[in-house]
């Protein structure tokens, strides 16, 4: 489900007035935010973590060519079918191809934001097929009709009654708001969908390239049953998900939960190399790995947002975020909000909008000190600033401001003709009483913000009053 409105600026707007849904996005994400602050204080050695797991993710997205055809070499050898999807409509047909020689009962998914990449469920269910969340929060936004709001939790605009609401509405229950009530409901009607799928559908948190294995990190245990029960399987993964070893693995399954969840390791870890072997009593018949370009190539051309497929998705730098948490991640219309979201949305991902969505940051840079791999986000932002006002996009107000602001700074004469103008502006004001709000168009800044008084005196006028005009060493 998409908002009507097609500017990030109006989207926000909406999500404030939305009742209770600041207060949700607040407190959940400070939770999220506190947990991996208190997970990661524990480790003495988290910094060298971090930096080891950057350099690793770099090296493999400078070498991605060689480590695809090793990953594809590996799991081709021990019997899984890969595929390679350049667009997100290459890689909606090919699943749809598959799970149409294997109709009978529904299509079991684990959580994906691939899938959410490639809209697969609409995609399915106009191909008469029955794809069916399995995860508990995805569940629920399947059964809203909604689409997720977080990467890592995926209802955390919605509360427990709204959600018991919508139980008792789409799956006619008397209404409780129990928790534990709820989830029962949910894993009676999902183990009959386990017991019934021929195909199970899942990302990958993680590609192992010297091994062909698929790694899958969660906390339910859906998606081993999406894995395991099934006769096919079929995991959709971006390019960029490669580890190059599998001893690598153990630096990352340490990272992502503490910056995801806050643990120190998910409930369960699969590790999925190639299908069912002779003797063994349980696996998939078929294991299929769709790897998805969809813009990600184009990616990995340019040297300043290569470092962008080196996200792990665990979603600390949404948590950190003061505009995700004030707005929610419906705001940004993009599969994936937040920070994250503001450098993926504009340019990549198969996608032709969103080309304000970073200058919808406060540049506070608390984004950049969360990340695990150290993706300078606060740096990228301005780099796709620039590029949009470059290209025509952004605000005018913004751009002339700012340009006229560029200029003045260059030019120590017309910087202090505005000082003096300003000063003769705060003289004004006081005989008015002071300005409450900005005039005209730029009444939304000051709005829900308290406008900052004009100093008496420039820091020019101090430093020559002061220092007797000496030159700063």
């Amino acid at each position: 489900m998409r908002p009507e409105a097609d500017d990030f600026r109006t989207r926000t707007a909406d999500s404030l007035t939305k009742d209770g849904l600041k207060q949700r996005c607040q407190t959940n994400a400070w939770l999220g935010h506190t947990k991996r602050a208190h997970a990661a204080a524990q480790m003495p050695e988290w910094q060298q973590l971090c930096a080891w797991a950057r350099d690793v993710k770099r090296h493999t997205v400078e070498h991605l060519a060689d480590y695809l055809e090793e990953f594809t070499r590996n799991a081709e050898r021990v019997g899984t079918q890969v595929h390679y999807a350049s667009t997100a409509a290459e890689a909606v047909q090919q699943v749809a191809e598959i799970a149409k020689q294997h109709r009978e009962g529904p299509i079991t998914k684990g959580k994906s934001m691939v899938s959410e990449e490639l809209h697969l469920n609409g995609h399915l269910e106009a191909a008469g097929l029955l794809p069916l969340e399995t995860d508990l929060g995805e569940y629920i936004v399947q059964l809203a009709g909604d689409r997720p709001s977080h990467i890592i939790t995926p209802v955390m605009h919605m509360d427990r009654q709204q959600i018991g609401r919508l139980f008792a509405d789409k799956l006619g229950l008397d209404y409780t708001d129990d928790p534990q009530a709820l989830t029962a409901v949910a894993r009676e009607r999902l183990r009959e969908a386990f017991l019934a799928a021929a195909v199970g559908v899942t990302g990958a948190n993680f590609l192992i390239a010297d091994t062909g294995s698929i790694v899958l990190a969660e906390n339910e245990g859906n998606i081993r049953l999406c894995t395991t029960l099934p006769r096919v399987h079929i995991a959709l993964a971006g390019l960029e998900k490669l580890l190059p070893r599998l001893a690598d693995l153990g630096g990352f399954l340490r990272l992502l939960p503490r910056c995801g969840t806050g643990q120190k390791m998910t409930g369960y870890v699969s590790l999925l190399t190639g299908p069912r072997r002779a003797g063994e009593v349980e696996g998939p018949e078929e294991v299929h790995v769709i790897l998805l370009d969809n813009g990600r190539s184009a990616l990995l051309a340019d040297p300043h947002k290569r470092q962008i497929l080196t996200c792990i998705r665990c979603g600390a730098c949404l948590n950190a975020c003061p505009v995700y948490r004030t707005v929610g991640g419906h705001a940004y219309d993009s599969v994936y909000p937040g920070p994250i979201g503001k450098l993926l949305g504009p340019h990549s991902i198969g996608t032709d909008h969103g080309t304000d969505l970073p200058f919808g940051s406060s540049l506070c840079g608390a984004c950049t000190e969360v990340c695990p791999v150290k993706i300078d986000i606060a740096h990228l932002l301005l780099y796709l600033r620039q590029e949009a006002v470059k290209s025509g996009h952004g605000d005018f107000l913004w751009n002339a401001g700012f340009s006229a602001w560029s200029t003045a700074t260059q030019y120590a004469p017309l910087y202090r003709a505005g000082a003096a103008l300003a000063k003769l502006g705060r003289a004004a004001l006081d005989r008015t009483g002071g300005l409450e709000a900005l005039p005209g168009p730029l009444a939304g800044w000051s709005r829900t913000r308290a406008f900052p008084p004009f100093a008496k005196r420039s820091f020019d006028q101090w430093w020559k009053d002061t220092q007797g005009g000496q030159e700063v060493e």
